[in-house]
Order: C-alpha cells, then sequence, then structure tokens
C-alpha cells in the first residue's frame, strides 16, 4: 500500500489538531476520499501544523520520516515566512536576505525528501499562494512571486512536481467571487480546498 504524507501550514492542518478526524477537514481529507471512491488504496497522513514555517517544518521533518517512510510526500508551506517578511518592519534587503535563507532551507528539504540510491520518493511542491481580499495582501505578491521561481527551480532540480496554484486560483475567484474561493485571503473555503484536491488527485494518479 503506497504510503502518502502531507506536510505544510495551517491550509493543510485544516482542524485537524483539533478534531479527532487525523486527516483534518481540507484538502488532505477530499484528496483521501477522491481516491478512495477511485479504489486506490493509499496510507495517508497529515502532518500539517498550523502556523508553521519552512523551519520550523524542518526541524521535524527528520522524525516524521522515520515515522511514516512514505512514497508520496506533498509540500505546501511559505506564506507564513512570507508574512514574517512583511509583518515585522524589515527593509527591502532584509527581506531579500531571508527570501535566500528560505531558498536555502527549501533546498534542504527537497534533498531529505527525495530519498537517497533506490529509495526515491515522489515529492509533490505546492506554489503558496494568497488572494488580495483585504487589499494589503497585494504587497505580499513580489515576494511571493519570488518563492514561487525559487520552489520551480528546486523542484525541476530534485525532479518534484511543481504544482501551480497561484493563477487557478485566482482564476477561479474571479469566476465565483473570493469569498466561494478564500475565508480570509489566506485560508481557503471547502470549495478551494477542493480545486486543491482535485489538483493533487489527477497528478497523483497520473503516476500509477
Amino acid at each position: 500500500m503506497p504510503r502518502l504524507l502531507c506536510l505544510g501550514d495551517s491550509i493543510t492542518d485544516c482542524g485537524r489538531l483539533f478534531s479527532a478526524d487525523p486527516s483534518g477537514k481540507g484538502y488532505v481529507k477530499i484528496l483521501s476520499g477522491l481516491l478512495h471512491n477511485a479504489g486506490y488504496d493509499f496510507s495517508m497522513e497529515n502532518r500539517g501544523i498550523d502556523g508553521f514555517t519552512l523551519e520550523r517544518l524542518l526541524q521535524n521533518m527528520d522524525s516524521w520520516l522515520e515515522a511514516s517512510d512514505p512514497d508520496i510526500v506533498t509540500v505546501l508551506i511559505g506564506i507564513n515566512d512570507i508574512g514574517i517578511m512583511m509583518n515585522t518592519r524589515r527593509s527591502s534587503a532584509q527581506q531579500q536576505d531571508l527570501m535566500e535563507i528560505f531558498a536555502a532551507r527549501y533546498e534542504q528539504l527537497a534533498r531529505k525528501l527525495s530519498g537517497t540510491g533506490s529509495r526515491k520518493r515522489k515529492l509533490f511542491f505546492l506554489e503558496p499562494f494568497v488572494f488580495p481580499w483585504p487589499r494589503c495582501y497585494a504587497s505580499w505578491f513580489p515576494l511571493l512571486s519570488q518563492m514561487s521561481v525559487h520552489i520551480r527551480t528546486i523542484s525541476q532540480k530534485y525532479g518534484a512536481v511543481f504544482v501551480p496554484l497561484q493563477d487557478d486560483l485566482n482564476q477561479k475567484a474571479s469566476l465565483h467571487g473570493m469569498s466561494a474561493i478564500t475565508e480570509d485571503g489566506i485560508h481557503l473555503t471547502r470549495q478551494g480546498h477542493r480545486i486543491l484536491a482535485e489538483k493533487l488527485y489527477t497528478l497523483i494518479t497520473a503516476e500509477r
């Protein structure tokens, strides 16, 4: 049975830490249902934790990998790192320094996850996203775009699948309205989570 591990922050967590459901209430749970209903036999584990930055994820990842020994790993991380860059009175130069640190840490993450020798995991690196709703988040886009480029480049280097999300979510928000896709500009509604789940389902099952 393939083992799938989902790593991330509150978007991945989505109530997992405060409910009896270990898969949470978001895209991980929806993805599990899609796979099960289609007859795929996956063991899934949600390790998203509310408030996590990339640094915190790295601090915990070794023990999670040892415990789960996953065949497939999805990662959605970075929006809290952007929040730190934007909301802690950093100069532009300091923001760029933090972005370079983020890129170095993300490469460390990719290297750890990719495995060694014959033990190669399938990796899916999801693009962090934000909505200009409220408008203050529009100022996050330049740094988020840089982060996306770093993650895409690292994905290519380590053979991971880069999963673009920002444009797709923007299109859905334009079609259905912001409030249909996001709760607050960062977190997703049920409909927003389904978009992520369906995209991952398509990519994961294409590899089977």
